[in-house]
């Protein structure tokens, strides 16, 4: 596991701070690079562990978390380290049971005000010390930085009505219509839950947070004005006085940016589905995270690295952390990570982009 690089000097620098230093706006050299999903499927040993473990207890093992978040490093010169966990994770000790088959299933979805009302709100030790737990294990071996991370409350509310992962989450939409006051107290409690979620993760030592709100794209402007931002914003500024750099994630959302760019998070993570350089201008002051799209880990070799040398060039104009759109795909050959890794820390950003 590659843990310091050397400058033209000979002089030895830390590899632990390119990626905060972006993360908190100063553009380098080179693009600090991570991978959302980085810990999982596509790789033959997490394999050979789910053979023997159910998702639940491996997530819930902080031996095994920490384990399965450590796996990539050792293959791949990567910039940092995201813990491996679950949105989830939360539901269960607020009083929604989750199984998973494989995805994410609820069932006994939340539907009316008084399933919102008799939701538990524990305090962040009592939601999942086991992941506090694996992020003190990580930073006793990693020596790159640890990202923590929770679903944002529009997100995990939609899986909490919806009752399972959706491609429009009609019914949680119809639901906001239908009992706006039961959807304001459920992303009230999720907001306060979240929020000490996270602070819990980084009391253990997490060095940046990511809120993935994976299904705010679905909702229009003014759904997620009502239902999306405020909350967002109330986890993130719960956050602001740990001085942690916060990553906002929220994919299809390319017309919600003039919302989120008002989010205080230092970092964005775009998707796939327009160009770095556009993008930035939609998001001024922010730094952006991404955004290949996962399936070109599939293409050719070539293919591959040709697609991200264009978003490294677009990434160009400002601090940019290299990343995917959205998570690394099953069936993504490792080899393919290795060479878009060997890549982003081969490539050289033009004298003073972003400077």
């Amino acid at each position: 596991m590659t843990t310091t690089e050397t400058d033209a000097d000979g002089t030895e620098v830390r590899a632990r701070t390119l990626f905060l230093d972006t993360a908190r706006g100063l553009a380098g050299d080179r693009a600090p690079v991570w991978l959302m999903r980085q810990a999982g499927r596509y790789l033959p040993e997490y394999r050979a562990l789910k053979e023997r473990h159910a998702f639940w207890e491996m997530c819930r093992t902080p031996e095994i978390a920490a384990e399965v978040t450590l796996q990539p490093l050792r293959r791949f010169p990567l910039d940092a380290a995201i813990i491996f966990s679950d949105i989830m994770t939360p539901l269960p000790p607020m009083g929604v049971p989750v199984d998973f088959a494989p995805g994410p299933v609820i069932r006994s979805p939340l539907r009316s005000a008084a399933d919102v009302a008799r939701l538990a709100t524990p305090g962040g030790d009592e939601v999942a010390p086991f992941v506090g737990e694996a992020i003190r294990l990580v930073r006793a071996e990693a020596e790159v930085p640890v990202i923590g991370f929770a679903g944002a409350p529009l997100t995990v509310a939609g899986y909490a009505v919806q009752g399972a992962g959706s491609s429009d989450y009609a019914e949680f939409r119809a639901w906001l219509h239908r009992e706006p006051r039961a959807a304001h107290d459920l992303l009230d409690k999720l907001a306060d839950v979240t929020t000490g979620y996270l602070r819990m993760q980084i009391e253990a030592g997490a060095e940046a947070v990511q809120l993935f709100d994976s299904w705010a794209g679905v909702h229009d402007r003014r759904g997620y004005a009502t239902f999306g931002m405020p909350y967002a914003r109330r986890v993130l500024d719960g956050l602001a006085d740990t001085g942690v750099p916060r990553v906002y994630l929220a994919v299809g959302a390319a017309h919600l940016y003039p919302q989120i760019a008002r989010l205080p998070a230092e970092v964005v993570s775009v998707d796939w589905r327009q160009p770095l350089d556009a993008v930035r201008a939609a998001l001024p002051g922010k730094v952006l995270q991404g955004n290949l799209d996962p399936a070109v880990l599939l293409a050719e070799p070539g293919d591959l690295l040709a697609a991200a040398r264009r978003v490294l060039r677009e990434g160009q104009g400002g601090p940019h952390v290299f990343n995917l759109g959205h998570g690394v795909l099953q069936g993504t050959p490792p080899d393919n990570v290795a060479r878009l890794v060997d890549l982003v820390h081969d490539f050289v950003r033009e004298e003073g982009e972003g400077r």
